[in-house]
Order: structure tokens, then C-alpha cells, then sequence
């Protein structure tokens, strides 16, 4: 792969994000000693098809030690000590991670993870749904955020910058924060948008049925208190990336993962 253009964007930030040889992406603006993150694509992993090969996902009918393997490669090519998951429902449950020791299995019923532990990786597994990754360089701590339409709907975004707030003392004003490739505007369609979406949310329309959830997440992050130059948008729509798992897609198919840690 060669490395990702600059896109314009309207009037948002397009990240420009870099592919390493395992295919990581990172957002230059979160490139920090006090962090370590990246932005996996489908390769570098073991599974086989259909959720081939860097499939982070235990739930998708790829077999555990497949997944294990492909964890730890993340693991190690980001020189975590752990790497934390949560089993995702498309809600606004924010987990607060406050041990080393808290990998294993899965606590069920978040979307999002917050940490102040060195060396602990977040992980939020993806295949169109967005992960929102926020580091608090001030108060050495971070956070990740699993933003499908129906957490986007919840505001999962906000509930993240909150617990972020309570549990760490997070100014908003000093997070820096991107999103990572997505379905796009191109891609976003929601038929059935009139009782999927609340109408506040139809201003976000491009063109009949198709929404624009990366304005959005810009939108909800600067109404957090998250300064637009501190924004990134990855801008890659993962539909049409074929480096990317997508639902939209494939449907039968494997879990991105997207990572971020406190640097030990």
C-alpha cells in the first residue's frame, strides 16, 4: 500500500494517516510520547476467508485461536502489556479500565473504553462502524469509542469526553481525537432513516437516503468540547476500501481493530 492522500473535506480536518508495513494507520496529530495508537486494516493476520486475515472479532464465526493470534500480533506491534476489548452492543456504556490485569474476557454491554493505565491497549473491533479514538496528552490518559448510527444516535461520543471528564479530570478543550475509516458518505445509505434516525439528524442527508456520519462525529466531537484543529477524520470509506472489513460489503466477514493505549 502506498500512503494514504490528503483529502479535502469541506470544511473538516481530513487526517493524513500512514500505513506502516503491517498496514497500521496513525494520525500524525496523536503521534505523542504519552500515546501509542493505530488503525488496522484486514491484513497481517492468520484467519482464513472470509475473515481474512487480521480479523480481530471472536463473534463472527472465525475460530477463537485465529483471533487470539491476530490480537497478539496487534499486541505486540504496539508494544502493549494488554489489550482490552469489549463485547460491543451498539450502545453508550463507556468502560472505565483501571487494571493491567483487566485483559480476558470481554465486558458485555459497552461501546466505549477509558484508561489511565500504562501499556493497557483499547480495542474497538469495526466493519463500517467508526472507532473514535481520544487522547488527553495533559492528563496522560485515553480513550476509544465504537460510533455505529445507533451509538452516533446515542451520542456516544459525548458520554465518552463525560467519563473522561469524571473519572481522569479531562479538559475537552485538550483532547485530541480522530476518527477512523468508516462507511462514508458515499455509502451511508438508511433507507428506512425516518424511524432509524431521530430528525434532528436528517440535516446530514447528502442526497436522498445517504447521510454524511463523519460531519457528525465532527459535529458531536466540537459540541463536547473537542477543538476543531485537534479533529481528525481519517476520511477513507471502508465499503469501497477493499483493505478494509466491511458488513456492507461482505456481510459474513471479519473485525478491524483500532487500538489505542498510554505509553508505558
Amino acid at each position: 500500500m502506498g500512503e494514504h492522500e490528503v483529502r479535502p473535506y469541506g470544511d473538516m480536518i481530513t487526517a493524513s494517516i500512514r500505513p506502516t508495513a503491517m498496514d497500521i494507520l496513525q494520525f500524525p496529530l496523536m503521534e505523542s510520547p504519552t500515546c501509542s495508537h493505530g488503525i488496522f486494516t484486514r491484513h497481517g493476520g492468520v484467519s482464513p476467508g472470509p475473515w481474512d486475515s487480521l480479523n480481530v472479532g471472536y463473534q463472527v464465526g472465525d475460530r477463537t485461536d485465529n483471533v487470539a493470534a491476530n490480537r497478539e500480533r496487534i499486541k505486540k506491534k504496539l508494544g502493549l502489556a494488554q489489550l482490552v476489548g469489549v463485547c460491543q452492543v451498539h450502545g453508550n456504556r463507556v468502560l472505565i479500565v483501571e487494571s493491567a490485569t483487566a485483559a480476558g474476557s470481554e465486558a458485555e454491554g459497552y461501546d466505549a473504553l477509558i484508561t489511565n493505565v500504562p501499556g493497557v491497549g483499547l480495542l474497538i473491533q469495526q466493519a463500517d462502524c467508526q472507532a473514535v479514538l481520544f487522547l488527553d496528552p495533559v492528563r496522560r490518559a485515553v480513550g476509544i469509542a465504537h460510533a455505529g448510527w445507533r451509538g452516533s444516535v446515542a451520542n456516544i461520543i459525548a458520554r465518552t469526553v463525560a467519563a473522561m471528564t469524571a473519572a481522569f479530570g479531562t479538559r475537552p478543550a485538550d483532547l485530541l481525537a480522530g476518527v477512523s475509516p468508516s462507511l462514508g458518505p458515499c455509502c451511508a445509505e438508511f433507507i428506512n432513516f425516518r424511524t432509524e434516525l431521530p430528525e434532528s439528524l436528517h440535516r446530514y442527508q447528502t442526497r436522498p437516503a445517504y447521510f454524511d456520519f463523519w460531519r457528525l462525529s465532527r459535529d458531536q466531537l466540537q459540541a463536547a468540547g473537542v477543538p476543531t484543529a485537534n479533529i481528525g477524520i481519517a476520511g477513507i470509506c471502508t465499503k469501497c476500501d477493499r483493505n478494509y472489513f466491511s458488513y456492507r460489503r461482505e456481510k459474513h466477514t471479519g473485525r478491524c481493530g483500532s487500538v489505542i493505549a498510554v505509553s508505558l
